[in-house]
């Protein structure tokens, strides 16, 4: 399978589960310490729009920034090696092999945790990104892991709702969908996830 090389200035659905659909989070320490290391590998070279952890799964959805945009003294990498050119996809290996060594680590496992390589699907459409937006934040309801969107800690919807310092682009989402209000009003309808058929776990 030919795999989607990561083009900076474009959005993309950053998605994958543990090998074989295995868990990949085992207790909270894991959610918030795979969060430490996106914001240490991935937030340095894009700006977030939404995420959520799942047990055995993640989604995220970014905007990958070009060269320019990116504060190089900001970059973070888990080995000694650095480019002259930011590599998106090695910030996410960086980000995947750093999670997976302490995990293995903690739980004495071996070998790999998650699938490879990790899913990625460009966008361009505006509707679609906005449906995006609502797909992540409501996996856990469609996972039957939570009643409504709100009761579930893992998901960036919180974020938007407090004035607390967060991962996500705050005001470009809420720009996106106009305001605040037709935000909240979004996620509380039903929408189809047809377009997302075969992204499931």
């Amino acid at each position: 399978m030919k795999i989607e090389v990561l083009e900076p200035g474009n959005y993309y659905h950053i998605y994958n589960r543990g090998n074989n659909g295995d868990k990949i989070f085992f207790e909270d320490g894991n959610y918030t310490y795979f969060l430490e290391l996106y914001k240490k590998y991935i937030a340095p070279v894009t700006n977030t729009l939404a995420w959520c952890l799942m047990q055995n799964h993640f989604h995220f959805l970014v905007y990958l920034k070009e060269e320019k945009e990116i504060i190089k003294t900001d970059l973070k990498y888990s080995t000694k090696s650095e480019s002259s050119a930011t590599d998106h996809s090695r910030q996410f290996s960086h980000l995947f092999n750093s999670y997976t060594q302490a995990v293995n680590k903690k739980y004495s496992r071996t070998g790999s945790l998650f699938e490879k390589p990790f899913k990625r699907k460009k966008i361009s459409s505006e509707d679609y990104l906005k449906n995006l937006i609502y797909y992540i934040h409501n996996n856990p309801v469609h996972h039957s892991v939570a009643e409504i969107i709100s009761s579930y800690p893992w998901t960036s919807y919180q974020d938007f709702f407090n004035e607390k310092e967060s991962l996500i682009q705050k005001k470009e989402v809420l720009e996106l969908f106009g305001d605040f209000e037709n935000f909240e009003n979004y996620h509380q309808k039903e929408h189809t996830i047809e377009p997302f058929q075969g992204l499931e776990p």
